[in-house]
């Protein structure tokens, strides 16, 4: 007895696929994927340290939307690592789980790690392609390298150096413009020698202006009343918060499906206009920098510029070759971070010197007793209270108050101290499976009392001063003084030197000239709103509105 096997040909296949029905094909492969993803939640569980944390507040959301809505999440962070641990779990959207880490030791260990075993979410990556592009933010591993390395010298001391000019030149522009005319006049003709003034609107100004010219060799005129599009599609994203409010649930069910960021909203549509708009002013800042650049900048000026390392670094020939999408990626990326962050920092520095009458008032005494405008090298190194002011703001008021990224590989992390396992047992290392979400609260770590002491809520400069103000366990944090701010290793901050340095400049003329008070008082409530990133507002203020008082110092 013999039997036979034939192959079956494609019409035969294509008849019992017609046989079994589209629906039964959909059933098994909705079953394959279900299996799939039970397979890795079994692994993840296997693999990763179960940790302790909040209950889950919200069957689909767990305890993300009341984070997302809360007006302080630090303090909810906070509460939970004393309550279960310096690394624990919190739940997440439909069923997901993320690791939150408070923990020193632990966060220098994924700072170390960051583009390789710690990278972006699919969220993270799919809004920052959509409205920046594939720059510095959105890049990992070898790419992010290779794009940080082409624009490093744009940002060493020498560069900024010469770039303090700049600086000055912007603050001095807001200290004498003012939408109904200069600053000083507007003050004098005043019945009571002052004026109210909508100061983050101008903080906004001088970012722009700053960066335009700093960092293209272009000016935006936005402080001489030029309209900037930049600058209203940005102020945008803060004027409805209730808007807002609703965005916030829509962007926690697209980090577990990215594809609904395909689904038209009115924020998809403002970030697809804000692109668009950072795009085309980069693409004409490129365009003219390319034809201009032989008449106004010689070879060695154009290596330190970073127009010039950006044309020079679109050249196949270099190591460093970035293509044209890349290029004006780069731009994208410099316009937001050099216009959103520190217009942020400036408002929060203004509102807390308005809070804070004596400091506000001693700052301007330092200031004063050194005589002229400081070079690079004196706010550096001869203005300590500026620098203390600057770096209590900094730790305050981070930026990007958390950071979520996802485990790549598996890894295993050390800590500090040892935590309790959901088992009861003690470690004083975790393990970390692929596929991980990690969150660093950074506000929470910046502010915490556990590392900064009983005062870490208090603005208070005077811990910069000497060696004994930064606690022991603050000494911990690896970043730049001891701060999350800039984040830290291979993602550190590119423009930190930057920023700060303009910071100073800014401050310091602000402080020498005006005094800033609280519009209502000193117990003025101030809120977050939620604009591309949070934002200070003076509770019932229209928008991102920040109304002070304003006279001249006499």
């Amino acid at each position: 007895m013999s039997s036979t096997i034939t192959a079956s040909s494609p019409s035969s296949l294509w008849t019992t696929v017609r046989s079994v029905g589209p629906f039964n094909v959909a059933c098994s492969f909705a079953a394959l994927l279900a299996f799939v993803k039970i397979l890795r939640m079994l692994r993840w569980q296997s693999k990763t340290t179960q940790l302790p944390g909040p209950p889950r507040t919200s069957l689909a959301y767990g305890v993300s939307h009341d984070l997302a809505l809360s007006q302080d999440s630090a303090a909810m962070y906070e509460r939970w690592a004393t309550e279960y641990g310096v690394v624990y779990m919190i739940p997440s959207v439909l069923g997901r789980t993320e690791v939150v880490m408070c923990d020193p030791r632990a966060i220098a260990h994924f700072y170390a790690r960051e583009t390789w075993t710690y990278v972006q979410t699919p969220l993270s990556l799919a809004l920052l392609e959509s409205s920046i592009g594939k720059g510095l933010l959105w890049s990992e591993g070898e790419t992010h390298k290779r794009q940080r390395k082409a624009l490093t010298p744009a940002f060493s001391n020498a560069a900024i150096r010469k770039l303090t000019s700049v600086f000055y030149d912007s603050a001095y522009k807001a200290r004498i413009y003012n939408a109904k005319g200069k600053w000083d006049s507007v003050i004098e003709s005043s019945k009571d020698g002052d004026a109210v003034i909508e100061v983050q609107s101008w903080m906004n100004h001088i970012s722009l202006d700053t960066v335009g010219i700093a960092g293209f060799s272009h000016d935006f005129g936005s402080l001489d009343g030029k309209h900037a599009s930049v600058t209203e599609v940005f102020d945008t994203f803060g004027s409805n918060q209730q808007a807002s409010a609703v965005n916030q649930v829509f962007i926690l069910l697209a980090s577990v499906f990215p594809i609904i960021l395909k689904i038209p909203t009115k924020r998809q549509d403002l970030l697809k206009k804000l692109g668009v708009t950072m795009g085309k002013i980069s693409q004409e800042l490129l365009t003219r920098s390319r034809q201009e650049k032989d008449e106004n900048m010689n070879e060695k000026d154009e290596e330190k510029s970073i127009i010039g390392l950006l044309i020079k670094s679109e050249d196949q020939n270099t190591e460093l070759h970035m293509s044209p999408e890349e290029v004006l990626a780069q731009m994208k990326v410099l316009l937001l971070a050099g216009y959103e962050t520190t217009s942020i920092t400036l408002t929060w520095a203004l509102i807390e010197l308005s809070r804070h009458t004596d400091i506000q008032t001693r700052l301007r005494e330092e200031l004063l007793a050194f005589g002229p405008d400081p070079t690079y090298d004196q706010l550096k190194a001869n203005l300590p209270y500026l620098d203390a002011v600057v770096h209590e703001i900094l730790r305050l008021h981070p930026s990007v108050p958390e950071l979520n990224r996802l485990a790549a590989a598996d890894d295993i992390i050390p800590l500090s101290e040892p935590v309790r396992t959901v088992s009861g047992t003690m470690t004083d290392s975790i393990y970390i499976a692929k596929g991980t979400l990690i969150t660093i609260p950074v506000a929470a770590i910046n502010r915490s009392l556990a590392i900064w002491g009983p005062d870490a809520k208090e603005f208070k400069p005077d811990r910069w001063l000497t060696d004994e103000g930064i606690s022991g366990k603050a000494k911990e944090v690896q970043g730049h003084r001891h701060l999350l701010t800039f984040v830290d290793g291979p993602r550190t901050c590119l423009g930190k030197d930057f920023a700060i340095m303009e910071f100073k400049t800014v401050l310091s003329v602000l402080v020498k000239s005006f005094v800033f008070e609280m519009r209502d008082g000193l117990d003025t409530p101030v809120e977050i709103a939620r604009g591309i990133l949070p934002r200070p507002r003076v509770v019932g203020e229209d928008g991102i509105g920040v109304p002070l008082r304003v006279r001249r110092y006499e």
